[in-house]
């Protein structure tokens, strides 16, 4: 990891609440706000948009070698674009909810976009959310946090959203694929948002920062 920046490192299931809580977090720390699935919906969305079936990892890899990803920073938060278009509400969609694990669960993908992910420590302190940020992008932070909350929360947070895909089921094809499935990571501060608001959430973050030695 890099010795010049941070690494605050945020993971748990769909729905939890982590986007929102690592971007608030982000703003009142003044660092940079990388939400590392959106990559792994991008990259699902373009084979989508290719007509290749996400469950055929040979395609999926043929196609991705030849997909120019680039990740970036406006406004304090991360940025992804393939092929020179920036994606944003599109790798929303069903279709991408529906697939996005499948793609996810590829080594090969997972390696590419990892090593993506790590490259934002190089110039911006980061809070970075996803499933494997405490546990493989970056093991060696202090700062971790591992934000739950009840099915049935996560669930009816979905459905406000307008999104229909199954937390459970998503909730086990993340946490038994091979490669970096969904994991509390050794020393991170599990949080559980279930009664809790945005805003205690954050504060709750926060106070977890603190205890695990966070200096602003």
């Amino acid at each position: 990891m890099s010795q010049t920046h941070r690494a605050v490192a945020i993971d748990g299931p769909a729905a939890s609440g982590k986007s929102t809580v690592a971007r608030r977090l982000a703003e009142s720390l003044g660092l940079v706000m990388v939400n590392s699935g959106a990559m792994y919906r991008a990259v699902t969305w373009q084979i989508l948009e290719e007509g290749i079936d996400p469950t055929d990892s040979a395609a999926v890899l043929e196609a991705m070698s030849r997909m120019k990803i680039d990740c970036g920073v406006e406004d304090g938060l991360s940025t992804i674009s393939i092929n020179g278009r920036l994606l944003t509400t599109e790798i929303r969609c069903a279709e991408v909810n529906d697939h996005v694990s499948k793609v996810a669960s590829i080594p090969e993908v997972r390696e590419r976009l990892v090593a993506m992910q790590r490259n934002y420590l190089e110039e911006n302190d980061v809070v970075m959310e996803g499933r494997d940020i405490g546990s493989v992008v970056f093991p060696d932070t202090p700062f971790k946090l591992y934000i739950s909350a009840s099915e049935a929360v996560r669930a009816a947070r979905r459905a406000r959203d307008g999104e229909a895909d199954a937390v459970a089921k998503r909730d086990a094809e993340d946490s038994q694929r091979k490669a970096s499935p969904l994991k509390i990571s050794d020393g991170s501060i599990v949080i559980d948002s279930s009664d809790l608001t945005i805003e205690g959430t954050v504060n709750a973050a926060r106070e977890a920062l603190m205890k695990l030695g966070w200096k602003d």
